[in-house]
């Protein structure tokens, strides 16, 4: 309950309560930014509402600390070079500990009652949201084409559509798989195909063309895994 609880708080305060210009804000003046303080505040507060018990206000605690000293040190040792290591290590470090620091405390039961079940959907759910977003876009920063190259293809698309499509997708493909209709999630994926890479073929644009599958293939891989994650 400890893990699910403070895990959920972790996504939530980490991806989609934390504005860009904060991170940017971080990044720039590092130990001396207020909004590195302002958002350690926020995952504190929020482990203290998923744990909703006051007797663990020194887990809520220390679950902030831990946030803080992580992101400190990526802020202080990442350059350009490292910057993708150190993101993925802020992110699963504290996600380590929290699960040996549940382990040892015997908090870990492979039994599901109804509140831990809710939580375990309600981490899936919102790791499905911008966190899986962030990771992808992650993932193939190396490849991402320069403005240039989709220029023409991008000038007539809603701020940030692309984002917001990919959540609303595996979303979908997700609660295609928790009520065992795997069929919807390979309609999805055939939808995707026909409404997207035909644009891009005519545009003949082989390496956005590519750039797009690639992401779109992680994006519904990560759905999926979570979901086969989830039932079982």
């Amino acid at each position: 309950m400890i893990f699910l609880s403070l895990t959920s708080a972790h996504l939530l305060g980490d991806f989609i309560l934390q504005p860009n210009s904060w991170i940017a804000d971080k990044e720039r003046r590092r130990l001396k930014s207020r909004d590195l303080y302002f958002h350690v505040l926020i995952i504190t507060l929020l482990s203290f509402l998923f744990l909703w018990n006051l007797k663990l206000w020194p887990v809520a605690l220390a679950a902030g600390l831990l946030h803080f000293f992580t992101d400190a040190a990526k802020l202080s040792f990442q350059n350009v070079k490292n910057k993708k290591a150190w993101f993925f290590t802020d992110q699963a470090l504290p996600i380590a500990v929290l699960a040996g620091a549940s382990w040892y405390l015997g908090e870990f039961r492979f039994g599901l009652s109804e509140k831990k079940a809710l939580l375990t959907l309600v981490a899936a759910i919102l790791f499905l949201t911008v966190p899986a977003s962030v990771i992808i876009k992650i993932l193939l920063s190396a490849w991402a084409p320069v403005p240039d190259t989709a220029n023409n293809l991008e000038t007539e698309s809603l701020s940030n559509a692309g984002k917001y499509i990919g959540i609303l997708e595996r979303l979908r493909v997700f609660t295609f798989i928790m009520v065992n209709h795997w069929e919807g999630a390979g309609f999805m994926v055939a939808a995707r195909s026909v409404f997207r890479f035909s644009d891009l073929a005519q545009a003949k644009q082989r390496k956005l063309t590519e750039y797009v599958l690639t992401g779109t293939l992680l994006s519904f891989g990560m759905a999926v895994l979570t979901g086969i994650l989830i039932k079982q």
